[in-house]
């Protein structure tokens, strides 16, 4: 199957209250996140036996899911984040991918290596776990189109934060250099829902490069 299982600790007041899920403190909110994996991967990879589980936060009797999953296994799990004490030693012991967020390309290197590490400590080879990234984009065909898409803003500075900015040269150079890093597959946040024109530029002049 093609499905990826994305999962995540939450952060949005209002999408908490809409479902009518208490938000939490970070920390328990991280402490509900990492249950909740365990409970997700047992459900996922149990065999024939129904699924008991009385934690603090989630309560299951003789549970089972179905239909069974048809890859074995379930679907890869995926976990955002960048938090090295919390969030990247959940995807050492329960991701089968992990996906960065708004890193430049040396932050994103130094928690690349430490997930390595931890995957280590966890018994499992670094190559088990694919390594992606997540940023916004902002693209101009030429620089008078950048400034424009800019809007007053410093490319360098939203360049530091982690975005990815530029023309079509600079945008595959900083493409480029996030693979160099380990970076298999970046997600680029297009926000401009009705620029196709522009998107198309992209795809005709960036992706054929990267």
């Amino acid at each position: 199957g093609r499905l990826r299982l994305g999962v995540g600790a939450g952060w949005m007041e209002r999408e908490h209250r809409n479902y009518g899920w208490d938000l939490l403190t970070i920390p328990e909110r991280m402490d509900r996140f990492e249950e909740g994996l365990e409970v997700i991967t047992r459900l996922l990879h149990y065999t024939n036996e129904p699924i008991n589980f009385d934690g603090k936060y989630y309560h299951l009797e003789d549970a089972t899911l179905l239909p069974r999953p048809r890859r074995p296994g379930g679907p890869p799990i995926v976990i955002g984040g960048n938090g090295p004490e919390r969030t990247l030693p959940l995807v050492a012991r329960y991701a089968d991918e992990w996906n960065g967020v708004f890193l430049t390309p040396a932050r994103y290197a130094e928690r690349n290596a430490l997930l390595d590490q931890l995957l280590e400590d966890e018994g499992r080879r670094p190559e088990e776990v694919r390594r992606t990234l997540m940023t916004n984009l902002v693209f101009g065909r030429d620089e008078a189109e950048l400034e424009r898409q800019l809007d007053g803003g410093s490319a360098e500075e939203l360049r530091e934060s982690g975005r990815v900015v530029g023309t079509p040269a600079e945008v595959v150079e900083q493409l480029n250099r996030l693979a160099e890093v380990g970076a298999q597959r970046v997600m680029l946040q297009w926000l401009a829902l009705d620029d196709i024109d522009r998107l198309e530029t992209l795809a005709k002049t960036v992706l054929p490069q990267v």
